[in-house]
């Protein structure tokens, strides 16, 4: 069975580092979760660059299963988080909640003070998980997703809340 659809017995989540050998599973969440998932590319690409890309497991070998991932680019004295997904057959668990705490941790040993995400405006249940862990909106940057092909092949985008979170 995948271990991406394994049902998970006894939670004790754990971290790993995100590698390679996890991008098909990490993708197969993906494009479950989103109507506009990263591409198998941009998860390569953000290993390859050292992005902090963190999965949350649970389980002992060889029943490991997938219940979320981050991915954070770190700046000077801040850190964007650029992904974070949690299984939707484990939402509403609080995993979220216990990757910001991570993310939040990491970000502090790295010597940022800031956390940023963008949202997108129509994602209302994230954004209530973020603005309850202490994120606040401060901008808008228009046009910032893709949202679907409208008439005639016109590409539609949607407007990204920006939020931050003071370390």
């Amino acid at each position: 069975m995948n271990a991406v659809l394994k049902p998970v017995q006894a939670l004790e989540a754990q971290f790993e580092p995100m590698t390679a050998a996890w991008l098909s599973q990490v993708v197969q969440v993906e494009e479950s979760a989103y109507a506009h998932p990263w591409t198998p590319g941009n998860f390569a690409d953000s290993l390859k660059a050292g992005y902090q890309a963190q999965l949350l497991t649970a389980g002992i070998p060889p029943d490991i299963a997938l219940l979320g991932y981050f991915v954070a680019m770190k700046g000077v004295d801040e850190v964007h988080l650029l992904n974070i997904t949690v299984v939707p057959a484990h939402q509403r668990q609080g995993w979220a909640r216990v990757m910001l705490d991570a993310l939040a941790i990491w970000a502090r040993g790295q010597g940022a003070q800031w956390l940023w995400l963008e949202v997108r405006v129509s994602n209302a249940r994230a954004k209530l998980v973020y603005e309850n862990y202490g994120f606040r909106e401060v901008g808008l940057r228009r046009n910032y997703y893709p949202a679907g092909t409208g008439l005639l092949g016109v590409v539609k985008r949607e407007d990204a809340v920006v939020m931050s979170f003071a370390l």
